[in-house]
């Protein structure tokens, strides 16, 4: 453990100017070209052999030599792209790409991920093995997961792992949480109609905008009693559109939201579950309905034994304090997928500066930034996670 100690703080410079560069030079999803250029270019500087995704962005890299059938094998896993959005920091590695932007972390999930595969090189071998996954396509639904997941690059792994940037978090920090740790996110369009008319007249009519306007203000409820059995559920609307003229009662209304839940239960009959809601709040409206739901990913439910990993490397590196309860978030992330393949653990990585007078800022802000000594901690948590697991998959050691 000294050891990785010891290529960890020999990297620690290198590794800020890589996700400095990462930052100045932000690749939304799908376009994630030159990012993946430079992650494959760095680990062929060590004599690995990088493999880019059939898609064209996102890599993988086997480490300690070649993954074959029969060859247990942990996963660290990253996500690459960023997000359309501007970059509003005074900072030298402020975005360059107008209009896009690592404001959720991912230049630091990337460069993390790099870097415990850089400790970790020399120091596999045998029946060690480890395979790092670049994901593409994060922010995007269903998230470059799903094509790393159908190409077989993490069938039959034993274990994968993963951190997200925490800005509510101090640096020196690491929050875990067994079981839902964010929710499954999907995805929902209703589209309503009726007659139309005038707007003179409402009761010769179906009034399509006050019926739009119940079903927003009613329907988030109705979902959360019909989930109850199975767990908690949140309908939240974004968008409301209903007709261009103040004197016309439009025909058509569209709302577009999301739906997201912790439960993987009560995740497999949402679409039932809203379609029911709707029914019972539009009943006696005479408004006819199209509903449109789309899958977006599910919830990421952590192992308990591999969460007990992925903790306990954080009170070796961080301290026994440092190492706290995660709150579950009602966001998505594409890690979920893997876990219904892999058992695994996903854990939030502090990334505040506790002496900074600024606020404590959100992901997606547009000032979105980290305190850098977050990287050299993610880089060393990872890789005693991946040894850990390494090692209780060895009969010599455990």
């Amino acid at each position: 453990m000294s050891t990785i100690d010891e290529r960890a703080g020999a990297l620690a410079a290198e590794l800020v100017d890589v996700r400095r560069r990462l930052h100045a030079h932000p690749e939304p999803s799908g376009a994630e070209v030159q990012t993946t250029a430079a992650i494959a270019e760095r680990l062929r500087q060590e004599g690995l052999a990088p493999v880019v995704l059939r898609s064209g962005t996102g890599l993988v890299c086997d480490l300690g030599g070649r993954i074959e059938a029969g060859t247990p094998y942990v996963v660290l896993r990253a996500d690459i792209d960023a997000l359309s959005m501007p970059d509003a920091k005074d900072v030298p590695y402020r975005s360059r790409n107008h209009g896009v932007a690592h404001a959720c972390g991912h230049d630091v999930h990337t460069t993390v991920v790099l870097g415990a595969g850089l400790v970790l090189h020399p120091l596999l071998g045998g029946a060690r093995r480890v395979r790092l996954v670049f994901e593409p396509r994060e922010e995007t639904v269903p998230g470059g997961a799903v094509e790393v997941i159908e190409d077989g690059w993490i069938e039959g792994a034993s274990a994968v792992f993963g951190l997200h940037c925490d800005p509510k978090l101090d640096v020196g920090r690491l929050a875990v949480r067994v079981g839902p740790i964010t929710s499954a996110s999907d995805l929902v369009e209703l589209r309503l109609h009726g007659p139309g008319g005038h707007t003179a007249r409402p009761h010769l009519t179906v009034d399509l905008v006050a019926v739009a306007g119940r079903l927003a203000a009613d329907l988030p409820s109705v979902v959360s009693r019909l989930a109850q059995p199975d767990g908690q559920a949140a309908l939240v609307f974004g968008s409301l559109n209903a007709g261009t003229a103040p004197n016309v009662i439009p025909a058509e209304a569209v709302l577009r939201g999301t739906l997201r839940t912790p439960s993987p239960a009560a995740w497999a009959r949402a679409p039932q579950l809203l379609e029911a809601a709707v029914d019972e709040v539009l009943a006696g409206t005479g408004a006819t309905r199209h509903i449109g739901y789309f899958r977006g990913v599910p919830p990421v439910v952590n192992d308990e034994a591999a969460t007990g990993l992925l903790a306990q490397a954080g009170r070796e590196v961080l301290g026994e304090d440092a190492v706290v309860a995660a709150e579950h978030s009602m966001g998505g992330d594409s890690f979920a997928w893997y876990l219904e393949e892999v058992p695994g653990s996903y854990a939030r990585l502090g990334v505040h500066d506790p002496a900074s007078d600024g606020p404590r800022l959100d992901l997606h802000a547009s000032t979105f930034d980290v305190d850098e000594r977050c990287i050299g901690y993610g880089v060393r948590v990872l890789a005693r996670a991946a040894l850990a697991a390494l090692d209780g998959l060895d009969p010599a050691r455990s």
